[in-house]
């Protein structure tokens, strides 16, 4: 069943992004202070190190930064850098991946990367910090990680400059499972372990796409205040288009913002949730609608953007007190 699912949705990341995700490598490392570690080094592809315990320094193109215990670092591609163990002992995982257009060559290029990497683990040890045990392509799709993950969302991503990025939100718990597991399957002999690597490698982007989409979303209130500024188009929005039944969920889409923070920042900003505040233009649009006479009641919860007769009866009834037709009746209309 899932042989049959997985080119169906690597196809619809294919059309939305022109390229799929794939890990070429994972290593775990565990290092002394002392282990003698590489002068420095960069890579076709993205790499992800989760740090399961103690403390690393990092030079990534010239900027410094230490991560510690439990901390999420994703390297771009082609960045030079170094690390330095500070604490007496560093646990760490790594992932090098990146996104392919032509699925069919990496997928072969793996297979023989797994050979080869059985083969340099027997002849001799990996220099920490040197990058992957595989020979990775020279020429790949240099798609950005934030331009990826747009198909997971569906959202506009902010293209980040920097030459790393930090996961520091709720999901480097579920970040740093993930990684686990897909390091634990590629070192296994488990039956269809590539199948199993590729689903749980589409989880990680899925992961990664929401906790940065969090990340940013944060960034709106706390750095700039954005969110003002993007509750007030999403209000304007509905003010223009409430008879036409629309959501919360398209208000929220309408400026790239995802239901549960959009409905925290038009509260914080309106006063009203942004469901409550839809309801309420909605109501005294019907209210108005409900003094012409010739206007069935049916006509006038169409109009005031409801669904049904019987959905508008439910939310006149628990904002007014009385059914519309008690209402017209109560006015003399």
């Amino acid at each position: 069943m899932f042989r049959d699912m997985l080119p169906v949705l690597e196809n619809n990341m294919m059309s939305n992004s022109g390229a799929i995700p794939v890990v070429f490598d994972g290593i775990e490392h565990i290092l002394e202070k002392n282990t003698p570690v590489s002068e420095g080094s960069k890579h076709t592809t993205h790499e992800l190190l989760y740090l399961r315990e103690g403390q690393i320094e990092f030079i990534i193109e010239n900027k410094k930064l230490t991560l510690n215990k439990g901390n999420t670092l994703i390297i771009r591609p082609h960045m030079m850098h170094k690390l330095k163990i500070t604490s007496p002992q560093a646990d760490m995982l790594i992932l090098y991946f990146g996104f392919a257009r032509d699925p069919k060559l990496i997928n072969d290029m793996i297979k023989e990367n797994q050979k080869t990497k059985e083969f340099q683990d027997k002849i001799s040890p990996k220099i920490p910090g040197s990058g992957p045990s595989v020979p990775l392509p020279v020429h790949f799709a240099q798609t950005s990680l934030e331009s990826f993950l747009e198909f997971a969302e569906d959202g506009k991503a902010e293209m980040n400059k920097d030459p790393y990025i930090m996961i520091s939100g709720s999901s480097k718990k579920d970040i740093s499972q993930i990684v686990e597991r897909i390091i634990e399957e590629m070192n296994s002999n488990m039956y269809s372990k590539e199948l199993m690597v590729k689903i749980m490698t589409v989880e990680l982007m899925i992961t990664l796409a929401r906790e940065l989409r969090r990340e940013w979303e944060e960034s709106l209130r706390v750095k700039n205040g954005k969110a003002k500024e993007l509750v007030l188009v999403a209000k304007k929005y509905i003010d223009d288009n409430f008879e036409r039944g629309i959501t919360v969920a398209d208000a929220a889409s309408y400026v790239f913002l995802s239901q549960g923070y959009f409905t925290r920042a038009f509260r914080d900003e309106i006063g009203i949730s942004p469901m409550g505040y839809l309801m309420k233009i909605r109501i005294e649009k019907a209210c108005e609608l409900l003094e012409d006479q010739s206007i069935k009641i049916s006509g006038v919860a169409a109009q005031a953007g409801f669904s049904s007769p019987q959905r508008f009866n439910v939310a006149f009834r628990k904002q007014m007190g009385m059914t519309p037709m008690e209402y017209r009746k109560a006015k003399n209309f």
